[in-house]
């Protein structure tokens, strides 16, 4: 036995001895117990990987949802296929929404309109022209790239200026910034260019800003049609708690103004922060549920290995029972050598697993999140799965019969 100290450890299980005896254990076995540590180390920095992109992709797209706007409320009238007699949306449901809800503090009206311009070399665009009130831009949460945005003077006054979505911005001037004195033409009359603009989130032309889009008073835009009716309403909410009770106030203010038959959608970007933090949760979950295959299979790892250990130090056990060390002592010893095992693998995955997520938040411009948490319970797992796949070897070490023991070479 080299001279290894074969007296029992009467201590208990984080006993000194005890301890010191796993340890001088592994340093006879240096490569096996570094084999077994990496299985649990890739397994434990997994699991707090996983959690930690699970959080970040979470926080990442309830940001991109809230970019469109936290306290929006949307109202828009529902087509139907057989619908002969649209009752659609007013001008005037906006202002008795206004009116009536105190929990509002500003909306604007959507009206489109398809129009033509021409772009230079003798070809035109088809370009959506969105007549919209001055405050769109705060309800619909849009950057300003150049020039400024319509006011109310513009709106009462019926001023034909118009501001242009970035990337018409560039095929018409070849850059996002508006040239002074800039003019298009709508219809045949001549718009006075006064900035561009983008959506806070690009919304992939899934909303009703393209990227050929041209905002214009609404009261200008009122001329090219004949009827009072508009696409959408938007409104803002006083704040994130009054969303709810104005949606349903909403709701119950435009049904109440049409026919009984109509079908208007009425809502707020809450269900979809609800859907992409349940989307988020789930996608964490199946992660972490592969993370904890690879602990597993790390675990079975620790098991065989010391079962193995156990075949290879019959004579041991024998010698520690021939001097009194009792079933106790000996499954205490080897329950030891596999948590310590799973423990240093433990740390030294959680160490990498937190060390990774932090070097971003520090030397890039991105803030990941860095959970303690899931370090803790990665730790944790360590220790639980040393001591449940280290009970079949050591229970099996300490049923070895020890004359039997002295006589194995």
């Amino acid at each position: 036995m080299s001279g290894r100290d074969l007296r029992f450890p009467r201590t208990e299980l984080f006993g000194s001895e005890t301890i010191n005896l796993t340890l001088d254990t592994f340093r006879t076995s240096k490569l096996r117990f570094l084999l077994i540590t990496v299985g649990m180390m890739v397994g434990t920095a997994s699991i707090i990987l996983v959690v930690t992109i699970g959080i970040a992709g979470k926080d990442y797209a309830v940001r991109q949802i809230e970019a469109i706007g936290t306290n929006m409320v949307e109202a828009e009238y529902e087509t139907g296929g057989e619908d002969t007699t649209p009752d659609r949306l007013t001008i005037d449901d906006l202002y008795a929404v206004r009116q009536q809800v105190m929990g509002v503090k500003a909306a604007s009206p959507v009206l489109q309109l398809d129009n033509r311009i021409p772009i230079g070399n003798g070809q035109e665009q088809d370009v959506r022209v969105l007549g919209v009130f001055p405050e769109y831009r705060s309800v619909r949460n849009l950057k300003l790239l150049s020039g400024r945005f319509f006011d109310a003077s513009d709106e009462t006054a019926r001023s034909k200026v118009a501001i242009v979505q970035r990337s018409l911005a560039v095929k018409l001037y070849g850059l996002a910034s508006i040239p002074t004195g800039s003019t298009i033409m709508l219809d045949s009359l001549p718009f006075t260019v006064i900035g561009s603009f983008e959506e806070g989130i690009d919304t992939f032309g899934q909303s009703e800003v393209t990227e050929n889009s041209i905002l214009i008073p609404y009261s200008v835009a009122r001329y090219f049609t004949d009827t009072p009716d508009v696409d959408q309403i938007y409104f803002t909410a006083a704040d994130t708690s009054a969303v709810g009770p104005a949606t349903e106030q909403i709701r119950k203010i435009i049904h109440s103004r049409h026919r009984p038959e109509s079908s208007f959608i009425v809502q707020n970007l809450s269900s979809l922060i609800t859907l992409a933090d349940r989307t988020g949760n789930a996608l964490t979950l199946v992660l972490l549920t592969i993370a904890a295959v690879a602990l597993l299979v790390s675990g079975i790892g620790i098991m065989n290995i010391m079962l193995a250990t156990v075949k290879s130090r019959i004579s041991e056990i024998g010698i520690r029972k021939a001097v009194g060390a009792t079933r106790a002592h000996i499954r205490r010893q080897f329950l030891m050598e596999s948590m310590i095992i799973s423990l240093f693998g433990g740390g030294a995955g959680t160490a990498i697993g937190l060390l990774l997520p932090l070097s971003i938040r520090l030397f890039t411009r991105y803030s990941t999140p860095v959970p303690a948490f899931p370090a803790v319970l990665a730790v944790a797992i360590s220790a639980l799965i040393g001591m449940v796949f280290g009970t079949v070897p050591a229970t099996r070490a300490a049923r070895l019969d020890p004359i039997q023991s002295l006589r194995h070479d």
